[in-house]
């Protein structure tokens, strides 16, 4: 319930800047995935897309969750290898592709210690060294092998797709909307928001990255059209113990939340799924590696990174689009952050 008020919160910016004339606007929002997600259309038969969007994220979720015992990735968990449908293995296939950009720090394989810590039942507990060890040896992702649509997985490996699932469902849903003349809208998936085409009035689309320091409050805004912005943050789910506070990144080479520099990273990107997957995989590298990531990776997407001291960091493809009342340096494609 945490995660779903989260974003509700981080919406009210976002619409409250939408389609000019709310004659034009059509707007619908329902549970799927773990999160509330709202989707927006403008133009077009707005309202058959927006049927057949939810119709189709639900179908996903039937498809890739981890937690729905019926679901294909639940039987591929359960027996090792099988053969799955275009949709899962496009996903998995994504998946590997981040995994090797990013040197493994996005790792699907992370399912056991996921389950481990309690985060699927709300069951939360600490493993002792010993299991982190093991759970540790059991993620890799280089194990996961994908031959067409078969799919086989390393020994007592289990997959989960949260990481990019929503990434993935959003680029889906994307073209639903295009195939039924919608000219612009919002595909708000909980902390994954991809924006298309201009508000009616002709201006870009502006959406609020939620402060990891207030729940009420933001860090900034971006004003943005055609791109996905997705963020992932230590504030979003995590539970406490002895003082302790544990997240719900892992960072898989030690199957343990990862111990980040960073409070939140938001991604811009075209490429939803891959802003999806980078997102996590940046919050785990920390700030100096994410901003050294960005620097070789500067063509594909952009960044704002905000630090658990109160630093925040903008990338230079940022500069024009985004606004704070915080204070903020922006990372150059050459020298230091500090």
């Amino acid at each position: 319930m945490k995660r779903l008020t989260a974003a509700a919160a981080a919406l009210i910016i976002l619409l409250a800047c939408g389609c000019a004339r709310e004659n034009e606007k059509k707007s619908v929002s329902f549970a799927a995935m773990d999160t509330l997600m709202t989707l927006t259309a403008c133009g077009g038969d707005a309202d058959a897309a927006l049927k057949e969007a939810e119709s189709e994220l639900h179908r996903l979720e039937g498809l890739l969750s981890v937690t729905l015992p019926d679901s294909e990735i639940s039987r591929l968990n359960a027996h090792g290898s099988g053969e799955l449908s275009d949709d899962c293995a496009a996903v998995i296939k994504k998946a590997a592709e981040i995994y090797e950009l990013t040197g493994g720090r996005f790792d699907i394989t992370v399912s056991p210690t996921v389950d481990a810590w309690g985060f699927y039942t709300d069951d939360y507990r600490v493993p002792s060294e010993e299991e982190l060890a093991a759970l540790a040896a059991l993620t890799d992702g280089s194990l996961v092998k994908l031959s067409g649509n078969h799919v086989s997985l390393g020994e007592g490996q289990r997959i989960d797709l949260g990481g990019i699932a929503k990434g993935c469902a959003a680029d889906k849903v994307l073209g639903i909307m295009r195939s039924h003349g919608v000219s612009s809208g919002i595909i708000a998936l909980g902390g994954n928001i991809l924006l298309f085409g201009r508000r009616p009035d002709g201006g870009a689309w502006r959406t609020a990255i939620r402060s990891p320091d207030d729940p009420d409050g933001y860090i900034g805004t971006l004003s943005a059209t055609d791109t996905s912005i997705v963020t992932s943050g230590a504030y979003q789910r995590y539970f406490e113990r002895d003082g302790v506070r544990w997240h719900h990144i892992f960072d898989p080479a030690e199957a343990r939340p990862a111990d980040s520099d960073l409070a939140s990273v938001t991604v811009v990107c075209p490429d939803s799924a891959l802003a999806d997957g980078l997102s996590t995989a940046l919050f785990v590298m920390g700030c100096d590696e994410a901003a050294e990531f960005w620097r070789r990776h500067s063509g594909m997407f952009q960044l704002v990174l905000y630090t658990v001291d109160g630093r925040m960091y903008v990338t230079k493809g940022l500069e024009d689009c985004f606004s704070s009342e915080m204070s903020y340096e922006i990372i150059d494609i050459h020298g230091d952050l500090r």
